[in-house]
């Protein structure tokens, strides 16, 4: 098959280089993932001759005892990671972004390009949407043409008629996902205050969350299309200015709502905007969560 997503993010790498040179993106997962795991994330590698600043907890008792020299587990760190993209396939992703492009496409390019660092890291990815009503996921697996198969189904599911429950994606992972995983939820304000509370706070206390927000357009100008209602919003409307305030601090207010969720459950995020310079944003995402961390 042919890997026209994996391609075009492949390409949007190469133009804008932010991260995507000389294995920068590499150092920039390592140093991203080191809370990944609630307990010891390594694997044991060797002993060695304790020296001070390192942590007694590793002292390998039985060992010095034999030796009569204090002796330090040492580790080396496990490389490969899970990474579960929990992608909004609600009809709202047909609406537009503050650039005026598709929401769909842009959620698309964002946790795709994430997916795709990690896929070249030899991460496992795996993803978690809605089509139809029905829940769909895709395997753990390393490689890009898995990748590509995860994206493929998720631009599927971008019909006007589609809904999409993140509440009930979270529960699923919760109830029969067991492994430990960055999981990486891509969806707009309304999607964000949609989250229940206590699902935040059950799926943050094992796995580490970061989280794609892909912007909401605004109602002004003359030809503005309302998704929900499958129409233009009149002119006399559109075109307000009363409203247009009225609209903007709506707005503002939702935004300001959505940011004290996730800064309540220490949820790093970014707003998306656009498909160009992408990388960048995820870039500022995997900053964000070492600084959480």
């Amino acid at each position: 098959m042919n890997l026209d997503y994996v391609s075009k993010i492949k390409f949007g790498l190469k133009r804008y280089k932010t991260i995507a040179t000389d294995k920068a993106t590499s150092r920039v997962l390592d140093g991203s993932y080191n809370s990944i795991y609630k307990g010891r994330s390594m694997n044991f590698d060797e002993l060695r001759e304790y020296v001070p600043g390192d942590d007694i907890k590793d002292i390998d008792w039985k060992a010095t005892s034999r030796s009569q020299k204090v002796l330090i587990r040492q580790y080396i760190a496990e490389k490969r990671h899970n990474i579960m993209l929990v992608m909004d396939a609600n009809k709202r992703m047909l609406a537009e972004t503050k650039a005026g492009e598709e929401k769909g496409n842009v959620a698309l390019m964002a946790g795709g390009t994430l997916a795709y660092m990690v896929t070249d890291n030899g991460d496992y990815v795996s993803g978690l949407y809605y089509h139809d009503e029905k829940m769909e996921r895709s395997p753990f697996k390393t490689g890009f043409l898995n990748l590509e198969f995860l994206l493929e189904g998720y631009a599927k599911c971008l019909t006007p008629t589609n809904k999409s429950d993140l509440n009930g994606i979270l529960k699923y992972i919760m109830h029969n996902i067991k492994r430990r995983m960055i999981v990486v939820m891509v969806t707009d304000t309304e999607g964000i205050l949609s989250l229940q509370d206590n699902l935040l706070g059950q799926i943050t206390m094992v796995h580490d969350v970061l989280l794609i927000n892909v912007s909401d357009a605004d109602i002004f100008g003359k030809k503005v299309y309302n998704v929900d209602d499958d129409g233009y919003i009149p002119p006399f409307i559109s075109q307000s200015k009363a409203i247009q305030r009225e609209q903007k601090r709506i707005q503002e207010d939702r935004e300001k709502l959505a940011t004290v969720k996730l800064n309540r459950y220490g949820i790093p995020w970014v707003e998306v905007d656009t498909e160009n310079r992408v990388d960048g944003k995820i870039a500022e995402l995997l900053e964000k969560n070492k600084t959480v961390n």
